[in-house]
Formats: structure tokens, sequence, C-alpha cells
């Protein structure tokens, strides 16, 4: 659906701050797929999905969106910012109507819908994301900091996105929160079948919802694949000061302190089976 290609970027071009950002990164995005884009603070995340929907234009390369160059003379970037719904970090400080309807309506109705359509795709988003009718009609700033966070969320989401890129949408969340916004996002992927890329500093979110990650490190793509692919990786992840899972290293530890299992586990759940598989052998080998 999408496809980058050699994207290079430098802030500040030809000047005494000039700075490199993006170097030569390429990668695709598929319909349907959940991506985890990690790296350490400074490795140019933010940077790279503010071109994902023209907010910055690379010095050279490319970006591709259903095989039509956003950067051809006659491509509507207003299209793509459509089609590729940004959610920056606190997308609530952002909330600036007087009701969350009208809040939720406003990309609509900027990207050249009718009211009715408008409305109506906005109610259709604010269902999804777990707001009820009886706030539709009152201030978000009466809202708690998860129901404003799903609104915001649903502000995007009314402009029907093909592509959901999310900036740390748990930030500054509770745990109970954290996870309801997480399994919110899962959900919309499921329901709209569309593609969701999640930067995150928290890699167990990454391990539980992402079908393959990419690492940033230096400016560059440096490792992509799956889940486990990647994150079995654990000794060049740490050295790059983005880390693993806390459940990869724990149990990496105990791999490595004799317990008989033949890998560190990605995630809890995978952690809790492999322990069971061994307790229930070595229990049946007692027996």
């Amino acid at each position: 659906m999408m496809q980058v290609k050699n994207l290079t970027f430098t802030y500040g071009k030809r000047t005494a701050n000039e700075c490199k950002v993006l170097d030569n990164i390429s990668f695709e995005i598929r319909k349907g797929e959940f991506i985890g884009l990690i790296g350490s603070s400074g490795s140019g995340k933010t940077t790279l999905i503010k071109h994902l929907n023209g907010l910055l234009k690379a010095d050279s390369g490319d970006i591709l969106f259903n095989g039509l160059s956003i950067y051809d003379k006659k491509y509507v970037l207003s299209k793509l910012r459509k089609e590729v719904g940004l959610v920056f970090q606190y997308p609530e400080q952002q909330l600036f109507k007087n009701t969350v309807i009208a809040d939720v309506s406003f990309g609509p109705l900027n990207m050249g819908m009718s009211h009715e359509e408008a409305e109506e795709s906005a109610r259709k988003s604010l269902e999804l994301v777990g707001i009820d009718i009886s706030y539709y009609y009152v201030s978000p700033l009466e809202l708690s900091g998860g129901q404003k966070r799903c609104v915001a969320i649903a502000g995007v989401l009314a402009m029907n996105p093909q592509i959901l890129v999310m900036d740390e949408p748990a930030a500054g969340l509770d745990p109970g929160t954290r996870r309801s916004i997480y399994q919110l996002v899962e959900k919309i992927k499921k329901e709209r079948n569309i593609a969701v890329v999640l930067v995150s500093h928290h890699m167990e979110d990454v391990a539980e919802y992402a079908d393959r990650v990419f690492v940033l490190h230096d400016h560059k793509l440096v490792r992509e694949g799956t889940v486990k692919e990647v994150f079995s990786q654990i000794d060049y992840l740490n050295s790059i000061g983005i880390g693993v899972p806390q459940i990869t290293n724990v149990t990496e530890n105990l791999r490595l302190k004799g317990f008989p299992i033949e890998h560190a586990a990605i995630t809890v759940d995978e952690a809790e089976n492999m322990i069971l598989e061994v307790l229930k052998s070595e229990k049946g080998e007692i027996g």
C-alpha cells in the first residue's frame, strides 16, 4: 500500500546547524498489518512518520502510496493526509471545539464532506472508540484523560484513513487505560482492515501487538522483521540502547542459568506457556 524508497532528510540543510535525520531508508507498509517503529531518542522516528503523510518532504528518495508518488507535482497532498491519519503524542491537547461531535467532525468537513456526511462519520468513529452518545454534545474538556485520547483518535478515524500512524498513543496514561487504548487500536485495525504504524519506547507494547518491527538507529533502518525475529536479537538491541521486552531479558537470563527453555520469550503469555511446559515435563519425569 505504501512504499518508502531510499528516503533521506536533513534538517537545516546548507546551514551551520545542518543535521541528517534520515539516511537512505526503505520499507513497505502492507494493508491491514500492524508495524512497530522503535528506536532510541533522536533516531528519527517522529521525523520519519511526518514524511508518511507529507508534512515533511524528503531531500531525496520517494514515497509511493497505492502506486503513485506523493512527490509528483500533480499529486494532491490533502488527499494523502485523509488516507494516512497521523496521531501525535498527547493528541487531546489539540481538542478545541465546543462539543465532542464538532471536534470529531472538523477533519472530515475540511476534507470536503458535507455536514451530514461529516457528522455521520464522526458518530461511527466515536462509537468505534467507545464514546457513549451522552458525551457527544458536551465539551471535550469535561472528559477523562482516557476519553479525551479516544476522542482525538476518533477525529483521525472520521476521515477514514487506510493507514493510521500513532506516536506513543498511550503516553502519560495509567496502566489500565494504557491497555484499553492498545486494545482499541487492535480493534480498529481489525474492524476497518487498516494498517497501523505504532511509534513506541515500550517494547512490551510492540511485542504484544505488532506484526512486524522496524528498528531505527543512527538515522538508518537497521533491522526489519517479525516481532520474534527482531526481539530475539537481544544483545544487539541492548547494545544500541533500545532494549527488549522485560520478560525477554528475564527468560534469557533463566535460559543462560540452565533453565530448560530453548529461547527467550517475547511476551508474558509465551513465557507462561514455556514455563508451564517445563514444569509439566519435570512433573511427568518425577511421576
